[in-house]
């Protein structure tokens, strides 16, 4: 009704929240392309986005955000109305609408003509773009298909044993953000896909609040970046600094139990076990009780790989930190670690659908790292030039990125092409 165009962004700039969400799924049932916008980037950011990615509407958190898109509103030619979501409106302005009364201009649409929309659109059409960050240059705008994102959501949350609600009620709290691939795909897709509870942590999670979410949630799966677990590791070795001699001597014994166990698990005797098994009742489970994690069962870490000293903390834990491996133009995970598909310092297998390849290997096996398959981009928007640079002539995608593989086909990330 306000003239959203096929093909065109609906793009949102705010923190995790339902109503990211259900601006995200109502972009892409009329037809339009979802674009998150990080919080933190500045007014300029904000306009070559929009700018870039034709941005009919714009869906914005508080007055905050609000005041960076009235800034440049007028060198937005595509816009054609923002909706504040939290805040009130501050004063009127033409195509400015509040959440609510945004809702009601769709209640004389016909069920039928949104199925109309829906039915007409096709795997291989575009859906979501992701911005990276433009380190070496301007952002590039990644494009997601319908397939990238169903495919990715359905196939790689299996390899991370994720269940469908009937079998069992999967829990997550979101707090990275949306507008990265990452959160997007495991909070929003994934969450549709196995029928999801989605906690929404608050706006200072990364600055501390996320333990006291996780505690009140317990949720069954988490999935952070190396930071978070490092922050979550330096937390708990700074409150055992501080605690009684006995308590430090518990913990140290339960944590080399643990890790011991978690390093070679077939090689115990029976009486380790038993001592094991005391000390992760009588010391350990406390403590993931108290950061949260009394019923999750699955942790996941992505964008980066964990350090030794992380992985082992988290073992000594009774913690096993399941790795995943991708970027933007693989809609995220293409090779990933789980429950079943596990080993130290690696990040899994590719994907079902998904293979990996590596090119111009040195003599220990280490070659640029290659991706093909049903998570792979479409290319990006707009730069025709850096699509044709990212693939080569027989259709894999180069990372950068060195790895090796070993005989079983589980991928470790080496390092980076200078």
């Amino acid at each position: 009704k306000l003239g959203l165009e096929r093909f065109h962004s609906v793009a949102i700039l705010g923190f995790n929240s339902p109503e990211w969400f259900i601006s995200a799924v109502g972009a892409v049932f009329a037809g339009g392309i979802v674009t998150g916008i990080y919080t933190t980037n500045s007014p300029e950011a904000c306009h070559y986005i929009a700018y870039d990615s034709k941005t009919n509407i714009m869906v914005v958190e508080n007055r905050k955000q609000l005041d960076k898109i009235m800034q440049i509103w007028n060198r937005l030619p595509h816009l054609k109305a923002v909706v504040l979501y939290k805040d009130s409106i501050p004063e009127r302005h033409p195509n400015l609408y509040a959440m609510e009364e945004f809702l009601q201009l769709g209640d004389d649409i016909s069920d039928t003509t949104l199925d109309d929309i829906i039915d007409s659109q096709k795997p291989n059409q575009c859906c979501v773009l992701i911005y990276t960050s433009g380190t070496t240059g301007k952002p590039k705008g990644a494009m997601l298909s319908h397939d990238n994102i169903t495919w990715t959501s359905a196939y790689c949350s299996r390899v991370g044993d994720m269940q469908p609600a009937e079998v069992q009620q999967e829990s997550i709290v979101s707090y990275l953000p949306l507008s990265h691939i990452a959160a997007q795909i495991y909070d929003l897709w994934t969450g549709i896909k196995w029928g999801e509870q989605v906690y929404f942590a608050e706006p200072d999670a990364l600055k501390g609040s996320l333990i006291n979410t996780l505690k009140e949630v317990q949720p069954t799966s988490h999935m952070g970046v190396p930071r978070v677990w490092e922050k979550i590791m330096e937390k708990l070795k700074d409150a055992s600094a501080q605690s009684g001699f006995m308590k430090k001597k518990m913990l140290s014994w339960a944590m080399s139990l643990s890790l011991e166990r978690n390093l070679n698990c077939s090689s115990s005797s029976d009486l380790k076990q038993f001592w094991t098994r005391l000390a992760d009742y009588l010391v350990l489970a406390k403590i993931r009780n108290a950061l949260g994690f009394s019923s999750c069962q699955k942790h996941f870490s992505g964008a980066a790989p964990l350090n030794t000293e992380t992985l082992y903390f988290f073992l000594g834990l009774n913690i096993t930190l399941y790795e995943a491996y991708g970027m933007s133009e693989t809609t995220g995970p293409h090779c990933l670690s789980g429950p079943y598909i596990y080993r130290q310092h690696s990040c899994g297998k590719p994907a079902p659908g998904c293979r990996v390849k590596l090119m111009d290997q040195d003599r220990e096996g280490n070659g640029e790292i290659c991706f093909w398959g049903r998570t792979v981009f479409m290319g990006y928007l707009n730069m025709e030039d850096k699509t044709k640079e990212a693939f080569d002539e027989d259709g894999w995608l180069h990372s950068g990125d060195l790895g090796k593989l070993d005989k079983d086909g589980f991928l470790y990330v080496t390092g980076r092409i200078k």
